[in-house]
């Protein structure tokens, strides 16, 4: 049986991490995997900077990766963001066959550079850059939070009764 897959879409300092480390605290079955973390390990095998890289993109392996967890029976809190078509046409297509429940994470642009600047390790205006494309493509999510709003404790709370309460979708088939 296949690993339940919650699905955190959303922009670069959206709150995604955070968030994904409290359901975690509520749903103990379930593991958080970050798109960030993943691409560090590609960052450790590629020379950047240089022209020693991997020509797949990163989201590639990391939705391939998702499918091999899930096929393991391993439920996953996934935080990632769905920033271009490519990125998006793959993850709907790797992700088809599997259990998922899909999660919108909202913050206002204002807060999100707000947050960028106070991180020190993002690009400043990757957020607005990214909100031209994400929640843009007439996604259907089952849940959708807004992190500026209300507090990661309370967003967590409203996803794992929603989790525990719902059977997940196949694929992003709403």
């Amino acid at each position: 049986m296949k690993g339940n897959i919650i699905f955190l879409n959303g922009a670069s300092s959206a709150g995604k991490s955070t968030l994904s480390n409290e359901i975690v605290k509520l749903l103990p079955n379930y593991f958080h995997f970050s798109v960030d973390d993943y691409d560090t390990i590609i960052e450790r095998m590629e020379e950047r900077g240089t022209d020693r890289l991997i020509p797949v993109p990163t989201e590639k392996f990391f939705h391939r990766s998702i499918a091999m967890f899930s096929d393991q029976g391993i439920h996953l809190i996934i935080d990632h963001v769905l920033h271009d078509q490519e990125t998006i046409t793959d993850a709907y297509h790797t992700l088809r066959d599997y259990p998922i429940y899909f999660v919108g994470v909202h913050c206002p642009v204002e807060e999100l550079e707000k947050r960028e600047l106070a991180r020190g390790d993002r690009r400043i205006g990757q957020a607005r850059q990214q909100l031209q494309f994400v929640h843009q493509q007439n996604e259907t999510y089952d849940i959708e939070v807004d992190t500026f709003i209300n507090g990661p404790m309370e967003n967590a709370q409203a996803i794992a009764e929603f989790v525990l309460a719902n059977k997940a979708s196949l694929g992003f088939s709403k």
